[in-house]
């Protein structure tokens, strides 16, 4: 009898643990490569009163990155199985908080960038929405000393926000 139980566990076993399949992405992305092979990413122009011309190339490169790191895509100019287009709508500070003496003591830097995004894999996904980030900064500091960093700040948290809207499917 147990020598039975053994014959049945040795043959079993092995079918259970390669029957099965497990597939795990560690990437973040959701994406169907059989049927999205490619992704375009069109510059995002500035649209807004306030202008610092670096962001558009920092913003640009920035999403580009994303999603060549993030996924398998293509990353293309234009002419994708999906497709990223947009501007940068609003760039702007606004004095948050006051100090005893009557002075701005916090800044927010604010950015908003309008998106719209085509899947002709799957149109039912396509939308065109607007995302935001903020940040804060002292404002002893003047802003041309820390802008860089904090647009950057800005962009990576618009651009994880795209991504996740577009291939992170959770």
């Amino acid at each position: 009898m147990l020598k039975i139980k053994a014959i049945i566990t040795f043959v079993t076993l092995p079918l259970i643990l390669f029957g099965c399949k497990v597939s795990i992405s560690l990437n973040g992305s959701s994406v169907n490569y059989n049927l999205t092979k490619s992704i375009s990413v069109e510059k995002f122009p500035i649209r807004c009163a306030y202008v610092w011309a670096p962001m558009e190339a920092m913003f640009y490169n920035s999403l580009s990155d994303a999603y060549s790191n993030k996924t398998k895509l293509q990353v293309l100019q234009r002419n994708g199985d999906m497709q990223l287009a947009g501007e940068i709508t609003e760039y702007s500070q606004l004095n948050k908080s006051i100090s005893s003496d009557g002075y701005s003591a916090q800044t927010q830097l604010k950015m908003t960038v309008n998106v719209r995004f085509t899947n002709n894999a799957n149109h039912s996904e396509d939308f065109e929405k607007t995302f935001s980030a903020t940040t804060e900064y002292d404002s002893s500091q003047q802003l041309n000393a820390v802008q860089e960093s904090l647009v950057q700040e800005l962009i990576d948290e618009i651009v994880d926000q795209i991504f996740n809207a577009t291939v992170a499917n959770w």
